[in-house]
């Protein structure tokens, strides 16, 4: 059965609004009075601008407990793919984002022996790999717009995230990372994902235990030529 979930969501809204006495021709307006007041609010303090955004990104990534790998050309993105997941003997097999099927690289992979399936992770995916919206030099986060050819489950259910990231996406702050959200020709997304290394919990004992909500490890393929 095929649930289309923004049919439902506009449902949901519009019954809202016509509890409340609003008219869905009022919706228009509203956006464009929500966008005005968020363009009007200054920006609070801001970091310096760093000498190497890129090196920043990968310190902060790193201290984050993320591993990262900074290609200097796309064409090693298959080597890297597969050297990573040899030397942590990670099951030579992934799910990954529909959106990127048609990069050279996934053919490479499959000439290697790697099986790729492109689409939503399901129950027994132990791979994921994954693109970004942004990237933040700061705090070393990934930034996700979820969507159909981009499902936030990819760096939530497996557990080895790997993203491609690259060197044009690395923005300083999150301030940022939202302003580019915004730019997208569909505008906001649904849900974006603001991911800083393994998901990791200190509930027990107050030691941190890496894996207890997400994946166990974030590997990122930060590649300078793009």
């Amino acid at each position: 059965m095929n649930f289309d979930s923004q049919a439902a969501k506009d449902r949901i809204f519009s019954k809202i609004r016509a509890s409340q006495g609003r008219s869905q021709e009022s919706k228009g307006g509203e956006m464009a009075s929500s966008e005005a007041y968020m363009a009007q609010r200054s920006l609070g303090p801001q970091p310096s601008e760093p000498t190497d955004l890129i090196e920043l990104f990968v310190e902060r990534s790193i201290q984050m407990s993320s591993t990262v790998d900074v290609l200097d050309s796309s064409e090693s993105i298959a080597d890297a793919l597969d050297a990573y997941l040899t030397a942590g003997q990670l099951p030579k097999a992934a799910v990954v984002w529909p959106s990127l099927q048609n990069a050279p690289w996934t053919d490479e992979l499959a000439s290697k022996g790697l099986c790729l399936r492109f689409g939503a992770p399901a129950g027994d995916d132990l791979v994921g790999i994954s693109g970004v919206l942004s990237a933040v030099a700061e705090t070393g986060t990934l930034v996700m717009a979820s969507g159909p050819d981009t499902p936030a489950s990819t760096h939530l259910l497996p557990e080895t995230h790997i993203a491609l990231v690259a060197a044009s996406q690395v923005v300083l702050t999150m301030e940022r990372a939202f302003a580019r959200a915004r730019l997208l020709p569909t505008g906001l997304p649904r849900a974006l994902n603001f991911v800083s290394g393994p998901s990791r919990t200190g509930d027990i004992e107050q030691t941190i235990v890496l894996g207890a909500h997400g994946p166990y490890r974030v590997h990122i393929l930060l590649l300078k030529d793009c």
